[in-house]
């Protein structure tokens, strides 16, 4: 979310940036939230002028008052100066509540429409209307296609009893799955991997809530994000929406909210903090058969990045955290590739975002697995996240003089790895033509030591 001061100074700045969103259907909202704050303004400095007068009405009733008792003979001229004085506070007392009520309301409108307005982009966001205009930027490892057929994920987790669909469609509907055996072994075990990867890079383990009042998602996100992702939890008891628990689509939600109106000292930052949790996502709409199996699904889990940091620093952070994404990949021996995000494709909150693509040899594509964000102090500014900054500056007399401001901080997030989807890249890159697969060495340890997974003579379920 933009300064509304910001808006308001800089009109052209914000609708050329709404423009290179390609969301002209926002462009008059600048125009319309201008007015009202200008509007809000002028009914805060019209009830702050009477309350003024109000402390001026005060003491002259006080001096009336005074007098009468000082001249009792003139005492009825005093008290009736004093009730007409009185009467005009009244007066004055209800236009000022009503002011301050007709300023709420309309700082309300403001707040609405301002959640809308799309944050400033970076300018090395490339130009486009969709995810189509997203550009590769650069990759890391080689992309290979074996000799021999790689087959559908779930047919190589299948192989090995690891999967399970059509009971879990008969339990829990579509998008739900059983992992079992090796193959959830192999699940759990990237995960820690990930998880002790963050920490030996300075980052705090963190697991958190699952699940997070109405006010916070405003605070971390927009709301057709919200719409499209979040599952609402029903409490016929609770009629308050800001108080509603919803489950959270991935841990920077519960992450970022946890410091919800903080000012953390400046000495503190950055905060490196890697969460895990579950995740849960309606994931709206159809797909195609590579998005099927375990690709698009409702509950899955993540090891996540945070990073919240001064301003001067989040740019050199966002770049950290992407590789550090990179990195982790590439020790699993997955081919990666950077794909920079274009403006259409960021959503409102994100100044520069990037995604990481694992390399599919069935598909011999990229295809998603991690995305980094930086949100500036987008995020920062709903939730009221700020950090102290010590300032010298020289008074009139010409001392050296030192203050503290408060100054919002910037939230950046990315994810380290998010199986069941990154087992799709790993299986087929490690896929051998025996129907075997390689476990990479740095990932034995969490494996009990075993160096492949062999294809199981065991019965499992046919799938749908």
């Amino acid at each position: 979310m933009l300064d509304i001061k910001f808006v308001r100074d800089n009109p052209d700045i914000v609708k050329e940036n709404i423009k290179k969103k390609f969301q002209e259907e926002k462009l008059p909202l600048v125009d319309q939230v201008i007015d009202l704050y200008n509007q809000a303004l002028a009914a805060k400095q019209q009830a702050e002028a009477l309350q003024q007068n109000r402390n001026v009405l005060s003491k002259q009733i006080g001096m009336l008052k005074g007098k009468a008792k000082k001249e009792p003979e003139n005492a009825a001229q005093y008290e009736a100066q004093a009730a007409q004085l009185q009467e005009q506070v009244v007066a004055e007392t209800a236009e000022r509540e009503a002011l301050s009520a007709q300023e709420a309301e309309l700082n309300a409108k403001v707040r609405e429409i301002m959640l809308v307005i799309p944050n400033i982009i970076d300018p090395s966001v490339p130009i486009g209307p969709d995810d189509s205009c997203n550009v590769e930027v650069q990759r890391f490892g080689e992309p290979k296609v074996p000799d021999f057929p790689i087959p559908y994920h779930t047919d190589i987790m299948e192989s090995f009893n690891g999967i399970d669909l059509t009971s879990a469609r008969r339990v829990s509907g579509t998008g739900f799955y059983y992992l079992i055996g090796d193959i959830a072994r192999l699940h759990e075990a990237v995960l820690a991997y990930a998880r002790d990867f963050m920490i030996d890079r300075g980052f705090t383990y963190v697991i958190p809530p699952y699940m997070i009042r109405g006010e916070m998602v405003e605070g971390v996100m927009s709301f057709p994000e919200m719409d499209a992702m979040m599952y609402k939890i029903e409490d016929n008891s609770n009629t308050d929406p800001k108080n509603s628990l919803y489950l959270i689509g991935t841990s920077e939600h519960s992450m970022i909210a946890r410091f919800n109106g903080q000012i953390i000292p400046g000495d503190q930052l950055p905060l490196t903090l890697t969460s895990y949790s579950p995740c849960f996502r309606k994931e709206k709409g159809s797909h195609g058969l590579e998005e099927r199996g375990v690709y698009r699904i409702h509950q899955f889990e993540k090891q996540e990045m945070i990073v919240i940091c001064k301003p001067e620093d989040s740019m050199a952070w966002y770049e950290k955290m992407w590789q550090n994404s990179v990195d982790l990949f590439r020790s699993l021996d997955i081919p990666v590739r950077q794909l920079e995000c274009c403006s259409g494709d960021l959503a409102d909150l994100k100044v520069k975002s990037c995604d990481i693509e694992a390399w599919s040899p069935r598909q011999q594509k990229y295809f998603e697995v991690c995305s980094c964000s930086n949100l500036g102090d987008a995020q920062a500014r709903r939730l009221g996240i700020r950090y102290t900054e010590t300032v010298e500056f020289t008074d009139k007399k010409g001392r050296k003089k030192t203050k503290t401001n408060n100054v919002l901080a910037h939230t950046l997030n990315n994810t380290c790895v998010a199986p069941p989807r990154m087992l799709i890249a790993f299986l087929e890159n490690n896929l051998q033509a025996d129907g075997s697969v390689v476990i990479p060495e740095v990932l034995r340890p969490y494996m009990g030591g075993k160096e492949k997974l062999q294809v199981a003579n065991t019965y499992v379920p046919k799938q749908d």
